[in-house]
Order: structure tokens, then C-alpha cells, then sequence
């Protein structure tokens, strides 16, 4: 895998969980699965950034039991990881549209 990609990916991988926990609340390996299917991130970056979330005050968590084995962990957004979220979505909006200026600059200057 190109390294740029993975650089992009693990600069994105925090507000990718804000966002899918802003829809639902979620357990760890859904949300690894989800974030697999969707930007080819391994299941091995999530704990930690999970725990790290949790410790940030991002989210909280809970258990759920479940029938096919021990409970599960599920976390869900707290207040201040909305506003993480929020803050996140408008600097990576503001972000994306200045890097696709200057690429959209360096087009027009190449023959």
C-alpha cells in the first residue's frame, strides 16, 4: 500500500469513528468492519484509538449482552465528541477544499 494513503488514512481515522458513532452507537469490531469496508482500515487501529477516545472523554461506553458470547462493549458519542466531531468536519471541509485548490492551480500550470 502506498504510504501516503496509509498517512491519510490514520489522519482521518478519528473523525471516520466520530462520525459513524454520531449515527449509532457501536461496538468495536463493527465499528473495525465498517471502517475496513470503507477505507480499508485494519481492525488493529481501533482499540487503541478507541481507548484513547474513551480516555479523551469523546465517548462513553457500556455493555450489552450478548447471545453469541460474552457481552460486548459499545460506545457512544458524548457531548464533547459531538463538538470534536463538529470541530473536526469543518477543519477537514476548510482543509480538503484548500489542498483541492492548490491541486486544481498546479492542473491549469502543467502544458
Amino acid at each position: 500500500m502506498d504510504p501516503n494513503l496509509v498517512q491519510f488514512k490514520k489522519g482521518v481515522l478519528e473523525l471516520c469513528v466520530l462520525a459513524l458513532l454520531s449515527r449509532a452507537d457501536s461496538y468495536g469490531y463493527d465499528i473495525a468492519s465498517r471502517l475496513s469496508d470503507a477505507i480499508d482500515m485494519g481492525e488493529g487501529t481501533i482499540y487503541p484509538l478507541m481507548r484513547r477516545m474513551q480516555k479523551d472523554g469523546l465517548v462513553s461506553t457500556y455493555l450489552v449482552e450478548s447471545s453469541s458470547g460474552p457481552p460486548r462493549k459499545y460506545y457512544r458519542l458524548t457531548e464533547g465528541g459531538r463538538k470534536n466531531l463538529d470541530a473536526q468536519k469543518a477543519a477537514w471541509n476548510d482543509f480538503t477544499r484548500s489542498v483541492a485548490a492548490v491541486l486544481e492551480q498546479d492542473q491549469e500550470k502543467t502544458p
